[in-house]
């Protein structure tokens, strides 16, 4: 049986992470409004696809690009797109759900979540950016069949 390699496996279990929190967003949202009686419309209503579709769809195809493209061999632009792109992920699924929460408890939220937001999305974009750097190299690079260990070596020199 052959094993999957590292990057695979992170990729798979952070959208299996992202589909696991998903649900959840999604359960609390019922759960909050049924509770509270709210009826109106608030941030909480859109976490629960906002997640499924920035988190879990999105790494499960960054998964199949990795399989076929090897991104994470240009280790030091994956790794930055990687980790902004989480990082900005989850504050903004934090600012929303916190905003959402406030929404439907009837308080206001302050100055504070809103640049959380602003934060959390300049981050998503930054990630953003540096996977289509990343993915545009790996497509010109893989005109040239090799290995990743090849193409490890050709970069460090």
């Amino acid at each position: 049986m052959k094993t999957v390699e590292r990057p695979m496996k992170t990729l798979f279990n952070t959208a299996h992470i992202y589909m696991i929190i998903g649900l959840i967003a999604g359960f609390y949202y019922r759960e909050i409004t049924k509770v509270e009686h709210f009826t109106g419309q608030s941030q909480l209503g859109v976490v629960h696809t906002h997640v499924l579709a920035l988190g879990m769809l999105f790494f499960l195809i960054v998964l199949a690009l990795e399989k076929q493209f090897t991104l994470s061999a240009r280790k030091s632009l994956y790794g930055w797109f990687f980790w902004l792109y989480n990082i900005g992920l989850a504050i903004t699924i934090a600012a929303m759900t916190l905003h959402g929460t406030l929404t439907v408890l009837g308080k206001s939220s302050g100055e504070a979540i809103a640049l959380g937001a602003g934060v959390g999305h300049i981050l998503l974009t930054v990630g953003l950016i540096l996977f289509f750097i990343t993915l545009g190299k790996s497509i010109d690079d893989s005109r040239t069949p090799r290995t990743a260990a090849v193409f490890a070596e050709q970069e460090a020199s």
